[in-house]
């Protein structure tokens, strides 16, 4: 798991909390659910496909002491979130946190070249699942005297860059749902807020860059703020901070992991 000095620790206790991370084995996902896992969180692990990945985290998480679980399923299916929302229930007694992180990148077509299936298919995961996991976690986070709700969005919001219209749509719908949320349930304690990423080092980052500028991720180093491409622990601990005791009231509101440049938000689906 990551490395957290007990100073850092000490601010951020989530002992006793169980979170929901979709799209958990991989990327930045992975990232989230090991850090809050070294916080204290139980975490269940979801994933669409790669068993083995989702289970790797799983067992590092029970590794450094902590309790963790994978849960396949397919995050833009109502039917499939709502049974794994009641099995986490069952499984762990309680479910405060949860982290809509799943997501797919657009094929950076034009509206004119967008086929309606593939908008169709990134609405899906991008806005449609998040409302339907909210949806069927909120009676349990009602419960829990403090919830909260992360959406993971990306900076590409902030430009809406030509050739990804699936994406950028998306991921506006998915930032309305958070700013709605945030209004709705704070009588309920429950904390809504956006964590957005600009270009990570994940694989789908990787695979951007590729796609984008045939060169390797780390050769962009030198052109970012503070001399280096974002990490998914960049994400992950500003996610933790937002979600612990240290973030009493922060709510409704957006932040860019982006290092305070726009660089990153010439590259189409960033986050993963």
């Amino acid at each position: 798991m990551n490395d957290v000095s007990p100073n850092v620790f000490e601010l951020l206790p989530l002992n006793g909390r169980t979170a929901l991370v979709t799209g958990g084995s991989r990327g930045i996902g992975r990232a989230i659910a090991l850090t809050l896992a070294s916080h204290g969180a139980r975490v269940a692990i979801n994933y669409r496909k790669d068993e083995d990945a989702a289970q790797e985290v799983v067992e590092l998480i029970k590794k450094g002491g902590g309790e963790s679980q994978a849960y396949a399923a397919s995050v833009d299916d109502e039917h499939q979130d709502n049974a794994m929302i009641e099995q986490i229930v069952a499984d762990f007694g309680a479910l405060d946190l949860l982290v809509n992180n799943a997501g797919i990148a657009s094929s950076g077509r034009s509206v004119c070249d967008t086929p309606a299936a593939e908008l169709a298919r990134v609405m899906s995961v991008h806005a449609f699942a998040p409302f339907y996991l909210t949806k069927a976690a909120l009676p349990h986070l009602r419960k829990a005297g403090r919830g909260d709700i992360i959406m993971i969005s990306s900076v590409a919001t902030l430009s809406h860059a030509a050739g990804g219209a699936a994406y950028n749509m998306a991921k506006n719908a998915m930032e309305a749902l958070a700013y709605t949320l945030a209004k709705e349930e704070r009588e309920h304690g429950i904390r809504t807020n956006i964590v957005a990423p600009g270009l990570t080092v994940t694989e789908m980052g990787k695979r951007l860059v590729r796609a984008a500028r045939d060169m390797d991720i780390a050769d962009l180093d030198a052109a970012f703020p503070f001399g280096r491409v974002s990490t998914p622990e960049d994400v992950a601990k500003t996610v933790a901070f937002l979600v612990s005791d240290a973030n009493g009231y922060i709510n409704g509101h957006k932040i860019n992991i982006d290092g305070g440049g726009a660089k990153a938000q010439d590259f189409v689906g960033l986050s993963d």
